[in-house]
């Protein structure tokens, strides 16, 4: 069996499934519902003549397309051979439909991998294995799907009314956890989208990324330099995992400024966010975008913007990774990436 399944490209392993599968899902969420939302709002924002009219229903279309974006992207991370990866484009329709993004990711991961085991096993494999692929995709959605989808959905309000009854305590363990998972080689952005983490909570958890992004940028800027800076600080701080590994001690002043910042950002400034910019931090600057789609493009959501999700990341970063170098704990090319 072990053999058949090595074969077949069958992993059984949490790293797979939780790991890579999680991560090309965030790709399938950001190729569509999250450019979508970005396109929409550029098209409601600028005061240009016809944007309104095209980049509306063009962002929508993509936004609509979440599933099958979601189904293509986890086959195609699993390595699902081809009448495996198109028939994934239906499934993962189906389990957004009837479970959301989480119904779409079940279906998805557990149907690409049947479709796998009897993939070239036929001489019909033209119509065998897209044909078990959707009916077993078709069948997860239906009935697993809704299941799991609820579940993470009661979690993620439960999560959401912890932080409205106890932003201070609550709000500083959702931007720690948040930031940890996306600097992490998991996906942060999937967990927020699976979970709904929307309102003060979803505020919480971009200050929390924002500080993991910026905050290793600025922290390390001696090591990696202006193009490191812009990889770690726009792109993911997730490419500091190798030298987390080997000192973990590179990850206090982040994490950290994180947490120091999140009760500005739920009892001061009173922070929200959606499900497309929680998990984001400033990658791409989404977090951002997203914030001002949320709270409006207004000067009074600008500046908190900018202190909470840049400067006091920073600030906070820069003098708890000095305090930590000159106590020996973190030395020069601690924090080097490779570019």
């Amino acid at each position: 069996m072990k053999d058949f399944l090595h074969k077949k490209g069958i992993e059984l392993s949490l790293k797979t499934y939780f790991v890579t599968a999680l991560s090309f899902m965030a790709l399938g969420l950001f190729s569509s519902l999250i450019i979508g939302l970005i396109i929409r709002t550029a098209g409601q924002q600028i005061p240009i003549p016809y944007f309104e009219e095209f980049l509306v229903p063009m962002g929508q279309l993509a936004m609509d397309l979440m599933g099958p974006a979601i189904g293509v992207a986890v086959a195609y991370g699993l390595k699902a051979p081809r009448l495996v990866l198109f028939p994934a484009v239906v499934v993962g329709a189906a389990g957004a439909t009837l479970g959301g993004p989480a119904g779409a990711f079940i279906a998805a991961l557990i149907s690409t991998e049947i479709g796998k085991l009897v993939s070239k096993e036929t001489r019909l494999d033209i119509i065998v294995t897209p044909f078990v692929t959707i009916f077993s995709g078709y069948l997860i959605a239906t009935t697993i799907g809704p299941v799991i989808a609820g579940g993470i959905d009661y979690f993620g309000a439960l999560i959401m009314w912890a932080v409205d009854r106890q932003p201070f305590v609550m709000g500083i363990l959702v931007a720690m956890l948040m930031g940890l998972a996306l600097t992490a080689p998991i996906s942060s952005a999937a967990i927020a989208f699976m979970l709904g983490l929307e309102g003060i909570a979803a505020g919480a958890a971009t200050v929390g990324c924002a500080a993991q992004m910026i905050g290793f940028a600025t922290s390390s800027y001696r090591e990696n330099g202006f193009s490191g800076f812009v990889a770690l600080g726009i792109g993911t701080s997730m490419l500091q995992v190798p030298n987390i590994v080997r000192n973990p001690m590179i990850l206090i002043p982040p994490t950290v400024a994180g947490m120091i910042l999140a009760p500005f950002a739920t009892m001061v400034f009173h922070m929200v966010n959606n499900p497309a910019g929680a998990g984001m931090g400033t990658s791409g600057f989404v977090g951002q975008i997203m914030t001002f789609t949320v709270m409006g493009f207004t000067w009074d959501v600008f500046l908190p913007v900018l202190l909470l999700h840049f400067i006091g990341p920073a600030v906070i970063s820069l003098i708890l990774s000095e305090a930590l170098r000159k106590a020996g704990l973190i030395k020069f090319g601690d924090m080097k990436i490779e570019q």
